[in-house]
Order: structure tokens, then C-alpha cells, then sequence
């Protein structure tokens, strides 16, 4: 087994930036970071017999630096070389037993190697070896825990029998894997000591086959678990959208008994709260469900490269996870779609309603402008009556100026027939004022069109 990661190693020499150059030209800055994450060791090379204590712990990113620290006080403990602070790999050799530390996003993962032999598998696992006050002091909650007994290819195949006593279950589900290279065996149960158990039997594997096929067993484990984390909280939704699916069927028959603008607009803020709620339970779940895919497909994948052939009488796992994760993972499938049905089926309802709105609004808008246009019309025949009125009563006025200028005229002594001239003035006065009033509504009428 390693007693360090490469990675580690790697990232403590990269620490710092560095601006290297090839050939006379800059590299680019994540060259190096890059290259380390795609040679990254993601298993550890094995000796047969061993045994494997495996844990994940669900927990934030947040307790990373706690983890660190727990990490260096157990190498401090056994006399070891402490990890890099800003490493998410560390394996560590600690005499009796070795560990491996990973961090991930959602959660992190302790293995525990005990490369020593034995007769009963389980009997005594290597998570035993680990101080418990130190277990329990990691942060998180448990999401998987797997014991791996690996048999030396020295010693016979196991019996049915000895295989019922280790995993006390009839449901055994077993496989050739690698080509024939080992042998596996599982009942996908969590037994009195809350772990999860498979045997592994060595036909003809290398050290770093086995390495790879334990980390092929343990991600299958891992990641068929994260998988299922939402399908809980999925079944529980499934009631909720089936009344949501019945609240938008009501709300879309209501819309053709709609008599007036606020039954309309009543019926808009109904289809609105519908859209929130199922936006907001869309966006609550939607990353879990879309990682919940991710990690599905990796078990797929994980399952092929296991590569494996039947035993005699035995449910291979392949098998076993078609049928018991592939329909948890429709489920998931069901609701994903069934939230996006359900949105689309709001919106177009709530763009049909819009629609009739603004048509019913529009409506609104021409009868306003056809009453509008009306009273305009009664005011300019009001307004051409007053500018008649307008023209007698000015005239009326001038006139009486006339009269009053022939009065003083004849009062003065000239010979002036006041009568007379006035009513003579008449016509002119008239004709005068109206000519007079017209060019002056037309000049308003031209201002205000330009």
C-alpha cells in the first residue's frame, strides 16, 4: 500500500503561483493543477488478504479545515508526517492500520486498510483499529459504511454455506468480476454493526487491480446511496403536484366562464401563486435531482467496468441494481418531469389569460376613445355655436361704438343721419368680426397640428 498520495505531494508543490515557460513561452497558470488532477491515484494498491473499512459522511463544505485538523491530530498521535493544509487527498500509512482521507463536495470519506490475515471475515474489521473517541469526533452524518474482506487466492472458494453465516440473508448476490480475476459477493444489507459487508475472493489480481476493484465496490456503494437521497422527499412531493395538477385543471376550465375584467384578472393572480409555489418546489429540488442523475450514471458506469460473469444460481449486482436503483431513479425521473410539464402547462394557460386581458382591455381602450372622440365632436359644434354667438355679440358692441362716434359727430354740428349710418354699418360690422374670428380659429387650429 501507499504510504503517501501523490497528490498531496504535488499540490504542496504547487502551492505557490509559478510562471514557467516552455520553449520561451508562458504556460498556462492551471497547467500544472490540471495535469495533477487528471494523474490523481483515485485507489490504493492492495496485497491480498486485507480488510476495508470504508465511511462516508455527509456533511458541508464548511468543515474541511475541522476535518484537516483531525487528520493531523491522528498523525500526530501515531508519530507521522502531518498533511498539507490545503489538500483534499491524504493516505497515510500508521503502522497497525492505513488511511485514507477524501473530500468532496457534499461529503467526505474515511477508508481504513488492514493488509493482515485472517479466518472469519468481519470478525474483526479494521475500523476497529481506529481510536473511537477519534470516530467520534468526525463532523457529518453517515451516509455509507462498508466493510470489504479481501481472501487470499491460497485458501478454497467459500461455501453457500459459510457465505449465509457472514451476510445471515438468502438474498446473496455475487459475480466474476474483471474478467475472472476475483470473485464478489454481497446482500446490499446493513448489518448490527450499522456497515454494509462484501467478500472479495483473489483468483489472479494484481496489486493495483485490486487496488481498483475495491474502489470500484466501494463508488458503487457511495454512489447509489447519493443517488437516492431525494427519493424521500420525492414520494412525499408526488401528492402535492398531483393537487396542483388538479388546482390548474380547475383554474384552465374556469377561464371560459370569465364575464368581466376582475373575474379575469382573479383568475391571473390564481394562475400566478400556482406558478411560485411550483417554481419554488422546482428550485428546491432541482440540483438534488440533477446530481441524483450524475451519480446514477456513475453507478452505471462503475457496474460495467466491474465486467461481470455469472455464478451459478447467484443475482449478479448488475442485475440487482436494475432492479431495485433503476426504479427509485424513475421516480426521480417522474417528478423532474412532471415539475417541468407543470410549469410549462401555467405558462401557456397564464399567457392565454393574458392574452383575453389584454384583448377585453383593448376593448376598453377603443369604446373610451369612440365616447372621447364623440364629446370631442359635441364640443366643437358647442364651440362653433359660441363662436356664432360670439360674432353677434361683438358685433353688437362695435356697433354701439358707431352709434355712439355718429352721436358726438351730429352733437359737434356736422349733418349726420345717425340711424341711417349705423344701420349701414351692419353688414360691414358683421362681416368684418366674422372674417376676424374664422382666420383666427384657423391659425389655432394650424398651431396645434403642428
Amino acid at each position: 500500500m501507499n504510504s503517501s498520495n501523490p497528490l498531496s505531494q504535488l499540490e504542496t508543490e504547487t502551492a505557490a503561483p509559478r510562471k514557467n515557460n516552455l520553449l520561451g513561452i508562458p504556460e498556462y497558470q492551471d497547467r500544472q493543477a490540471l495535469n495533477i488532477e487528471l494523474n490523481a491515484d483515485l485507489f490504493e494498491m492492495l496485497t491480498t488478504p486485507a480488510q476495508v473499512s470504508h465511511l462516508v459522511l455527509l456533511s458541508d463544505r464548511q468543515y474541511i479545515d475541522q476535518e484537516r485538523q483531525l487528520i493531523a491530530q491522528l498523525c500526530t498521535r501515531y508519530g507521522v508526517t502531518l498533511p498539507h493544509d490545503h489538500s483534499n487527498i491524504f493516505s497515510v500509512d500508521l503502522g497497525d492500520f492505513s488511511l485514507r482521507w477524501e473530500r468532496h463536495t457534499e461529503y467526505s470519506i474515511y477508508m481504513v486498510y488492514q493488509l493482515t490475515p485472517f479466518e472469519t471475515p468481519f470478525a474483526q474489521t479494521a475500523i476497529n483499529l481506529v481510536p473511537k473517541e477519534w470516530l467520534a469526533s468526525l463532523p457529518g452524518e453517515v451516509l455509507s459504511a462498508t466493510h470489504i474482506a479481501l481472501d487470499d487466492r491460497s485458501r478454497p472458494k467459500r461455501s453457500l454455506t459459510e457465505l449465509s453465516s457472514m451476510f445471515v440473508t438468502n438474498t446473496i448476490i455475487g459475480s466474476k468480476v474483471a474478467a475472472g480475476s476475483a470473485s464478489v459477493w454481497s446482500d446490499n444489507q446493513i448489518h448490527e454493526d450499522g456497515f454494509g459487508r462484501i467478500l472479495v475472493h483473489d483468483e489472479t489480481l494484481r496489486n493495483r487491480q485490486a487496488g481498483r476493484l475495491v474502489q470500484r465496490l466501494l463508488e458503487i456503494e457511495t454512489y447509489r446511496i447519493l443517488a437516492m437521497l431525494p427519493v424521500p422527499s420525492i414520494r412525499l412531493m408526488i401528492p402535492q403536484l398531483a393537487h396542483f395538477d388538479q388546482r390548474l385543471a380547475e383554474l384552465t376550465a374556469s377561464n371560459k366562464d370569465l364575464d368581466s375584467i376582475e373575474d379575469e384578472q382573479r383568475l391571473l393572480d390564481g394562475l400566478t401563486k400556482l406558478a411560485s409555489e411550483i417554481e419554488r418546489i422546482s428550485a428546491q429540488t432541482s440540483h438534488r435531482l440533477n446530481a441524483s442523475r450524475v451519480y446514477y450514471d456513475i453507478v452505471k458506469l462503475r457496474i460495467t467496468e466491474l465486467r461481470e460473469e455469472r455464478i451459478e444460481g447467484l443475482q449478479m449486482l448488475q442485475e440487482f441494481m436494475e432492479q431495485q436503483l433503476s426504479s427509485s431513479m424513475g421516480t426521480c425521473d417522474l417528478v423532474y418531469s412532471k415539475l417541468e410539464t407543470l410549469s410549462l402547462r401555467v405558462a401557456r394557460a397564464s399567457a392565454l389569460l393574458r392574452t383575453r386581458v389584454d384583448i377585453s382591455m383593448e376593448a376598453q381602450i377603443r369604446d373610451l376613445l369612440k365616447s372621447m372622440d364623440k364629446r370631442a365632436h359635441m364640443q366643437l359644434r358647442l364651440q362653433e355655436t359660441v363662436e356664432g354667438l360670439s360674432v353677434v355679440v361683438l358685433s353688437y358692441y362695435l356697433l354701439g361704438i358707431v352709434g355712439y362716434g355718429l352721436k358726438a359727430a351730429k352733437a359737434s354740428g356736422m349733418d349726420v343721419n345717425v340711424d341711417l349710418l349705423t344701420g349701414i354699418a351692419i353688414p360691414v360690422v358683421v362681416l368684418g368680426v366674422f372674417f376676424v374670428v374664422r382666420g383666427l380659429r384657423r391659425l389655432v387650429g394650424k398651431q396645434q397640428k403642428e
